[in-house]
């Protein structure tokens, strides 16, 4: 199989290439990441300028390997539709250092790339680990290699897009599977002032998480040291609140019609 590996932590990135030298163990690698940190872009895409790509030296020996000076998604639209002929079989996003749970999936540029490949029918998994520092990636590049195989073999139903989080654990004490939902995830944002002598800036910091916890949803899963694994799509429609919107739909005409 053709595997289109990405992330947006950048290309030099430990955990691309820990999970580039175990993709290769089960198809063809080809690595096509921005080339620098591109975290919480989402699915920003470069529309008002060039992108520009360059080839690099590949840290897993005989893998393609392309910077992008661009986003996640640039990178894989790229890889995708100019870059590497022929198509692929799966997209691979990751590994990303740090948690991809809850409303952050909306943000994330590591999700964001995997959603291009989804977007254009080819099966996507997007891989994180919850730590910033002393990172176990090591169990998440084997569970991605499973994965990509269980593609491979036609097990997974099509489209596909999962989101894959692992705590930072070692492998021998991961209690388990589970199969999730998106949690709530929210953040008290910390708003950094400062003056450069000709204009004032802001910095945007994210403060410590506030964490639901209901069984059943991702960050449950990372909380009783077990893996989440989110199947995603991309309709976003909130089909609860249909019908309640129906009901104004004729006074909203009307109102269009007669409101002066």
């Amino acid at each position: 199989m053709k595997v289109l590996l990405t992330n947006d932590d950048g290309v030099y990135a430990r955990g691309l290439w820990v999970l580039a030298e175990a993709l290769s163990r089960v198809g063809e690698v080809t690595v096509c990441a921005p080339d620098r940190e591109q975290s919480g872009v989402g699915t920003a895409v470069s529309l008002h300028r060039p992108v520009r790509v360059s080839s690099v030296v590949p840290q897993v020996a005989d893998i393609v390997t392309y910077a992008v000076e661009g986003t996640p998604s640039d990178s894989v639209i790229l890889a995708l539709e100019s870059l590497v002929p022929g198509g692929f079989d799966l997209v691979v996003s990751g590994i990303n250092e740090g948690a991809n749970l809850g409303n952050d999936a909306l943000i994330s540029g590591t999700i964001g790339a995997a959603l291009q490949g989804y977007f254009r029918g080819i099966p996507a998994i997007a891989v994180s680990v919850t730590a910033l520092h002393d990172v176990h990636m090591e169990p998440a590049a084997k569970l991605a290699r499973l994965l990509a195989m269980k593609v491979a073999s036609g097990a997974l139903p099509k489209p596909l897009l999962l989101n894959v989080n692992l705590p930072n654990i070692p492998l021998e004490k991961l209690e388990g599977v589970s199969i999730t939902r998106l949690g709530k995830r929210s953040y008290v944002d910390i708003i950094q002032e400062g003056y450069d002598g000709k204009r004032r800036w802001y910095w945007i910091r994210r403060g410590k998480p506030e964490w639901a916890t209901e069984e059943g949803s991702d960050i449950w899963a990372i909380r009783n040291n077990r893996i989440s694994i989110t199947p995603l799509h991309a309709d976003l429609t909130a089909t609860d609140q249909a019908s309640a919107l129906e009901t104004l739909a004729p006074s909203l005409l009307l109102g269009l019609r007669y409101e002066s």
